[in-house]
């Protein structure tokens, strides 16, 4: 049960709801047992009046006496009122019992439903923290269809297998324990034969189910392929379309759901036979109950009348069901198992960028951003190596150099999306690791190349870090952008909603609602990731004259794949392969003859 810890884990905080589920759990045995205990002596007397019992036992030490002293009542009752009269009040004391027995059945489910859905809703909750505070390295390393998978499927089987474990095993073992308390108080005989028989089913179920979770983690990994396949196709349509590459995606696709369909049959062929299988069991072991109890009444040498022999056999009818419904639940928690396994990796992840015990609040930024011999490494290969630069304040940094050369993991180190290898960045002169990561990022405004944008409104997704502005201020902030044209003319205006990723606004439009995003923020640090790269020359114009008023009177971390858009930066860093090859304003560097100049060239940049 060790991998089951973090659901007990949070149970803990419904201590008093468990015990009151137990209860009425409980009570719903015992009045079954009253209605079933009621039938085999009754029916005993009614046909066959010369077994009525007249002394009733003056001490109850036994289950026999329990009976005898229940026929005395009922033999009692059929004398004074007649059988007719007795067969109502019989019937009577059954269907009360059998109501008794579902309303507090039924009330057990009422407190079961809202503790199975409040674990589920913290498991989700904590996945989804995790998931927010995982630095973004993590997500490099993951198909996002698979976290995906992790999140929806997984965390639905431990609801549908863990959880529904979690009632059987208070409620069948409760029931199957009751009712073997009460065979044992009739027949310890009996009782002793069933107790043999009883690990041999579990032997045999437990060596069918036994392959079962290696299957269901195979069959959650497959689904996370599917998964990650449906995204890339969502996301490249226009590409696949183009190239028409809708065989080779769709070969792809249908390969791996069938592996999926067949992994799932294999788990479904083995979790069916926990029903069948266990009631075959049953039955067989009733039979041999049958026999042997059968042979010991007929022979004189029960320790159990003929009417307490048929109570003993209806007791045990009530233990097959039990049974099967703990057969079902071990198969479902093999499947529950794995699926916790996977979630447990995303919940125990290392932070590996960590916020220390007592971090101080950063208010403002007044001097300088420095980096001393920093240096960076995905696991063994070194991305930036040995990196010396200062960025003061109001002053303008641009990092150019080609692709791979360690220009967007220098900048993701400043707001802490990575830390360091070994070196120290500083801000204001305090390492950065001191102060709390969300004041430090409040300094910041980030434009990607990539313009990140949600389905949502236009006016929700400028105000993303400020979600309380108002709309003059979100509006000033497009102004400021060069948007505010473009979104006029839009239905809604700045309620219009933008489509998955902003899919119904053009490249342009995006990156311009992306810097009004910046500009709301109003931070004094800003990150420039290849802004304008990707866009046309008009769209370019606009977003570069958004981008000079964003920039003004800020610092600014610049990474340029247009030499255009740095020229007049106050210095210019030129990295290679991790490495700072050169550095200085764009004439010195012109003048230098070197790197630099061989990459103004291609561009034909003067």
């Amino acid at each position: 049960m060790k991998q089951f810890q973090r659901i007990f884990k949070y149970l803990r905080g419904y201590t008093g709801k468990i015990v009151l589920y137990f209860l009425c759990i409980l009570l719903s045995i015992i009045f079954s047992m009253v209605s079933l205990a009621m039938l085999a002596p009754f029916l005993k007397l009614l046909f066959n009046p010369a077994s009525q019992v007249t002394n009733r036992p003056e001490v109850i030490k036994s289950a026999s006496d329990l009976l005898d002293f229940l026929m005395f009542h009922i033999s009692k009752l059929i004398n004074e009122q007649g059988q007719i009269q007795a067969l109502a009040f019989i019937c009577l004391i059954i269907v009360s019992a059998i109501l008794l027995k579902n309303v507090f059945l039924y009330l057990s489910y009422r407190i079961l439903a809202p503790m199975r859905n409040g674990v589920m809703t913290r498991l989700r909750g904590d996945l989804y923290d995790k998931v927010l505070k995982l630095p973004v390295g993590f997500f490099t390393e993951q198909r996002k269809g698979d976290l995906i998978s992790r999140m929806s499927n997984d965390a639905n089987e431990v609801e549908w297998s863990v959880m529904m474990m979690l009632e059987v095993l208070i409620k069948e073992p409760l029931t199957i324990i009751t009712f073997l308390v009460c065979m044992v108080m009739l027949s310890p005989k009996l009782s002793l034969f069933l107790l043999i028989f009883l690990p041999v089913m579990g032997f045999v179920i437990g060596r069918v189910s036994r392959s079962l979770k290696k299957q269901s983690t195979e069959a959650s990994e497959k689904n996370g392929l599917v998964l990650s396949i449906l995204d890339e196709t969502l996301g490249g349509i226009r590409v696949i379309k183009a190239f028409t590459a809708e065989k080779l995606l769709g070969t792809k696709f249908h390969s791996m759901n069938a592996e999926l369909n067949h992994i799932r049959n294999r788990i479904n062929f083995r979790k069916d036979m926990a029903s069948p299988l266990s009631e075959v069991l049953g039955v067989l072991v009733l039979s041999g109950v049958l026999w042997f109890g059968g042979q010991l009444v007929l022979g004189g040498n029960a320790d159990v009348s003929s009417e307490g022999f048929i109570t003993y056999i209806l007791f045990f009818t009530q233990i097959i069901n039990p049974s099967k419904s703990l057969s079902s639940a071990y198969y479902n928690t093999k499947r529950g198992a794995a699926a916790i396994e996977r979630i447990e990796e995303i919940l125990d992840a290392p932070m590996v960028v960590e916020e220390i015990a007592n971090p101080v609040e950063i208010k403002g930024f007044e001097q300088s951003i420095e980096f001393k011999n920093v240096s960076f490494a995905y696991g063994d290969s070194i991305v930036l190596h040995n990196i010396n630069l200062k960025l003061q304040k109001g002053k303008t940094v641009a990092l150019v150099g080609s692709s791979g050369s360690g220009k967007s993991t220098l900048a993701d180190l400043v707001p802490r999306f990575h830390d360091v290898t070994s070196g120290e960045i500083l801000v204001d002169g305090l390492n950065i690791k001191n102060y709390s990561i969300k004041s430090l990022r409040q300094l910041m405004g980030i434009v990607t190349q990539e313009p990140i944008l949600f389905n949502d409104s236009i006016a929700s997704n400028i105000a993303l870090s400020k979600p309380d502005a108002a709309p003059a201020e979100i509006e000033e902030a497009a102004k400021i952008a060069n948007a505010h044209s473009f979104i006029a003319a839009k239905e809604n205006g700045y309620q219009e909603n933008i489509g998955d990723r902003g899919s119904k606004l053009s490249g342009g439009e995006r990156q311009r609602v992306t810097i009004a995003r910046a500009v709301l923020k109003n931070p004094p640090i800003l990150i420039l990731d290849e802004a304008t790269s990707s866009l046309d020359t008009e769209s370019e114009r606009l977003v570069q004259d958004a981008i000079n008023h964003l920039m003004q009177d800020r610092t600014s971390l610049v990474i340029a794949h247009r030499l255009s858009t740095v020229r007049h930066a106050d210095e210019i860093i030129v990295l290679q392969k991790g490495v700072i090859v050169e550095r200085g304003t764009h004439d010195q560097l012109v003048a230098l003859n070197g790197f630099y100049k061989k990459l103004v060239d291609m561009q034909e940049v003067r």
